[in-house]
């Protein structure tokens, strides 16, 4: 039979209005109280009913996740981060995917948060003001996104650019191209800022090429046009973009990195597993999502503290799709 609340009181020696006191607010229950109740928790592996506890205190015990595109592979490494972290508070996780669509993401915000406690909402394409309107209806945390004081986790995107271009320099590489993703993207906007400050720095041409679906397939798409710039290196977007150039190229007989040097962002698993291996900026996946579930926990626990802010480092993965520059 399943353990129960008077099982535990029993055990505790209390009563069971001061076990389901203890586990709601703790903060409100002596201290050798909490203990003893704790210990009969633990002895007795009693797992508290997560509806009859969201009645006594307000909550529901779920989060909710919202990611543009799942079948992009740097998304199930955020959602396995997030996930691990919510499991270890024993908060359940709701997850849902826009397809890449920013005018779903507000209906699917209102939708879900009335069976959520709060929001992780990961790289976001609707517009601020957007934005701002849903921190009112419920607690929200960003990841690869920031506005203003709403609670965020990043990463540092100005340094790895400084990174690729510096791998890139020193390997000969003067005339360098960017094939960007959505426009809507903070991530794209901010690489594309980092790229203009580093690139010049350095005394190298940037070409931009024209924005492109974050897919294999936008990779494809822009890799003629790439090659029609005469650049000796491309960046792009995302490793999916990256791959997406590689194959194209492959098509046409160019050969990577002889011909011209190849790098994306995100290091997914999949940039290990190509000929060649793909030169990308790895992004803190996992650990994006275990901290953003504690914003979240932060802001739900003290609702005055809404302003938090956590920026995460990415580093440079050298493999085998750059090399030195062809000779002129």
């Amino acid at each position: 039979m399943p353990v129960t609340i008077k099982d535990v009181a029993r055990a505790a020696g209390v009563s069971p209005a001061t076990v389901s006191r203890t586990l709601a607010t703790p903060e409100l229950v002596h201290a050798d109280t909490r203990r003893r109740v704790q210990q009969a928790v633990d002895a007795l592996g009693y797992k508290p009913n997560r509806a009859a506890r969201g009645l006594i205190t307000g909550r529901t015990g779920n989060l909710g996740l919202i990611v543009p595109d799942l079948t992009n592979p740097f998304f199930p490494g955020v959602v396995k981060g997030v996930q691990t972290r919510a499991r270890e508070s024993d908060y359940a996780v709701f997850l849902a995917d826009t397809d890449e669509d920013p005018s779903a993401e507000a209906d699917v915000v209102r939708n879900l948060s009335k069976q959520v406690d709060g929001i992780i909402l990961c790289s976001p394409r609707m517009s601020e003001e957007e934005l701002r309107s849903l921190t009112g209806e419920t607690p929200i945390v960003m990841l690869n996104r920031r506005v203003g004081r709403m609670p965020s986790v990043t990463v540092n995107s100005a340094d790895g650019i400084r990174q690729a271009v510096a791998h890139l320099t020193a390997l000969g590489h003067r005339r360098i191209a960017y094939v960007p993703g959505p426009k809507l993207s903070w991530s794209n906007r901010e690489r594309v800022r980092a790229l203009r400050q580093h690139t010049a720095a350095a005394g190298v041409e940037l070409v931009e090429v024209g924005n492109v679906a974050p897919q294999f397939a936008g990779g494809v798409a822009a890799a003629d046009q790439v090659l029609a710039t005469g650049v000796t290196a491309v960046l792009g977007y995302n490793d999916l973009v990256a791959l997406g150039m590689l194959s194209r190229f492959a098509a046409r007989g160019v050969a990577v990195p002889e011909r011209i040097s190849v790098m994306g962002f995100d290091d997914i698993v999949l940039s290990e597993m190509v000929n060649p291996s793909l030169t990308t900026l790895a992004q803190p996946k996992e650990q994006t999502g275990r901290a953003g579930v504690d914003l979240l926990l932060q802001l739900l626990a003290d609702p005055e503290r809404a302003f938090s802010r956590r920026e995460l480092e990415s580093h440079l993965m050298v493999r085998n799709s750059t090399g030195p520059a062809p000779t002129p």
